[in-house]
């Protein structure tokens, strides 16, 4: 099956598996372009590191660094999944190997262990692979001295970072750099930010892939309805917020384009960029597998139409847990806009203000921190949802709930329920946006029952539940497409 998907360069496998030539000695992405090696010559990989372990190079025409991370790891919620959405957020870079063990629970060793099992490759080497990717970037986006570009992208030394270009990419580091430079001279033009322009300088503008087809501009219209003054806004089909990374605020603008999402991220400190991609492509869903889903959601008749119409629907995620949970929160019983207009109060009274702001953009949300020290009788909200708010912030910031990419879900979930004045809709689509759990379904939402109507199925959430279950394990994709079964301008809790 894996050398027929090689031979029709099928892009849906792009990212699930990796093959390796023996004759040439590289690693390809299925959907290569170039001629079809012969089936003897070829090796298969479950994750670029481990065909960089077994001694392969990045191929230089199809790029299978870039390609959109598998499937795979945004389904499932077992611990191999959890590392390896923490080892693609840079958890390893900044804070180890003890660092992701701590986080998930589990002895380094049992970490490994699993990780060799399934991917062939154990953190360290992953997190390797990752890095020399950040560096290829930062080489070929910006003007940074190659020192630094070691550094910023988690090597631990110069040394350490030249053997490991060498060895992915065969070619030292300063060649990466005029091989890209004489491209953009010979192309008439360098890297462009979302609107096609020249980048300003400190910036980096790059491509983010994604498996078609993808509805993305519908994941930009939701996010820009609930967009907060002050942390997001879009312009045209752009989408821009700030957002609170490990070493810095950042804002980030993503453009849907064929393809990919044109991407410009200004970053207070390079060593962010690999935390930067990772929950930009979490925030437009770009991992998903959409023939998976939409095969299995058109087989309903009810939703076969609306499939047919929209294919390739995504489900909006999440820039930062915490700064989710506590809009969940505002939300709860009022409408869209209201929600938005409590948020930007806290956001202006609250937030951190950028040293640089970018448009309307001007503050980062403020953390949980800030807000448990807020007097709850200072919220602008009702006085029972002024003490959800302040529980929630308080157990967000003593670690006692967390909301982390690395987090169980039925953990998470479990915790949330026990803050008073959160009940299990709330739980659910902060699991469902924060955690990206595909197999969420929100059946006693307001707009939920009225797209069942429009969809001739019935509205009572114990009968919708039931239905609901024909379209497990992708009940988070079916439920964009009820939200949006009817064209309405009245707004719900969501």
């Amino acid at each position: 099956m894996r050398y027929r998907a090689v031979r029709s360069r099928d892009e849906r496998f792009d990212g699930v598996f990796y093959i390796g030539v023996t004759s040439t000695g590289i690693y390809c992405r299925p959907s290569c372009p170039a001629r079809t090696p012969r089936r003897e010559n070829i090796r298969f990989y479950r994750s670029a590191a481990e065909a960089q372990a077994a001694g392969f190079r990045a191929c230089r025409r199809c790029r299978p660094d870039t390609t959109p991370g598998s499937p795979e790891w945004n389904v499932r919620a077992d611990v191999t999944a959890r590392a390896m959405r923490l080892i693609g957020d840079g958890l390893v870079d900044r804070a180890g190997v003890t660092g992701l063990a701590e986080q998930l629970g589990y002895s380094e060793r049992q970490i490994h262990r699993m990780l060799v099992s399934e991917v062939g490759a154990g953190p360290l080497r992953l997190a390797r692979s990752q890095r020399a990717h950040t560096a290829r970037t930062l080489l070929e986006t910006t003007d940074m001295p190659v020192t630094e570009v070691a550094f910023a992208s988690g090597f631990a030394s110069v040394r350490q970072f030249n053997d490991t270009i060498r060895e992915t990419y065969a070619y030292t580091p300063s060649d990466l750099r005029r091989r890209m430079r004489r491209r953009a001279v010979g192309a008439g033009r360098g890297p462009t930010d979302a609107h096609g322009a020249q980048p300003a300088t400190g910036t980096i503008a790059l491509r983010l892939a994604h498996r078609r087809p993808a509805d993305l501009r519908r994941v930009i219209d939701f996010l820009s309805t609930r967009a907060v003054p002050g942390i997001e806004e879009t312009i045209g089909d752009t989408y821009r917020r700030s957002m609170s990374l490990p070493h810095g605020p950042a804002v980030v603008e993503l453009t849907p384009d064929d393809g990919w999402v044109r991407t410009v991220l200004r970053l207070a400190d390079p060593r962010d960029l690999t935390a930067a991609v990772a929950r930009c492509r979490r925030l437009l869903d770009l991992d998903a597998d959409p023939q998976a889903v939409d095969a299995a959601l058109g087989a309903d008749p009810p939703l076969r139409a609306r499939v047919a119409g929209m294919p390739g629907v995504r489900v909006p995620g999440a820039a930062d847990g915490a700064e989710l949970a506590v809009r969940a929160v505002i939300g709860q019983q009022v409408s869209v806009a209201a929600a938005r207009t409590v948020a930007g109060r806290l956001v202006a009274a609250y937030g951190k203000p950028l040293d640089a702001p970018v448009g309307s953009v001007t503050h980062t949300f403020p953390s949980a921190a800030v807000l448990a020290d807020v007097d709850p009788a200072a919220f602008p909200m009702p006085g029972r949802r002024q003490r959800t708010l302040h529980e929630l912030t308080s157990r967000l910031a003593a670690g006692r709930i967390r909301l982390d990419i690395g987090v169980d879900r039925d953990e998470a979930e479990r915790e949330l329920l026990t803050v008073p004045g959160i009940g299990p809709w709330t739980a659910s689509y902060i699991r469902m946006r924060v955690l990206h759990d595909p197999d969420v379904f929100l059946p006693t939402d307001l707009g939920v029952r009225h797209g069942l109507a429009a969809l001739g199925l019935p509205g009572d959430p114990r009968a919708a539940a039931a239905h609901a279950q024909r379209w497990r394990p992708w009940r988070s994709y079916a439920l964009m497409h009820v939200w949006t079964a009817i064209e309405t301008k009245e707004t719900t809790k969501r």
